[in-house]
């Protein structure tokens, strides 16, 4: 079941989140914040990066199985990525099985249940430092280890 995302339960979870940083403040009961933003569009990620700048160690979209080319540090010092990717084979449908994913969208019929891909996966995440005191982040760089995309590993530290 999907629940539409109306600007009432958007203003809920803007509300949810501040909530919760006055409890655990960055660099005060909490050492490093995360935030997983499971969502479709970009422009509900950034701007929940954008509302959480400077209160939380990372902002990673997750969602659309695709990694994007923007991994930054925010103005407030919040660590930032739209989407980190998937982990699975890349060669498939968002990580099922191409054949079953394709006759589905071919068809009026929703046909058997999807199963995943069964070829050599890919590891997809972000790297990121943080500073000891504050929490915020200091370095962001993607990863991608294994087949499907071209390879991203940290540089040596600096």
């Amino acid at each position: 079941m999907e629940v539409a995302l109306t600007k009432e339960r958007i203003e809920e979870l803007f509300r949810a989140l501040d909530a919760e940083l006055k409890k655990h403040a960055l660099g005060g009961t909490a050492h490093a914040i995360i935030v997983d933003v499971h969502a479709e569009a970009t422009s509900e990620k950034l701007a929940l990066g954008h509302h959480l700048d400077g209160r939380v160690s990372l902002v990673a979209g997750t969602h659309t199985h695709v990694p994007t080319a923007d991994a930054r540090i925010l103005p407030g010092g919040t660590g930032y990525i739209t989407d980190l990717g998937m982990t699975g084979d890349y060669d498939s449908v968002i990580g099922m099985d191409k054949a079953g994913s394709l006759q589905r969208w071919r068809s009026d019929l929703p046909g058997q249940r999807l199963t995943p891909a069964a070829g050599p996966a890919m590891l997809c995440a972000v790297y990121l430092e943080t500073d000891d005191r504050t929490g915020l982040a200091r370095r962001i760089e993607p990863v991608r280890i294994g087949q499907g995309l071209s390879a991203a590993l940290p540089s040596a530290s600096s």
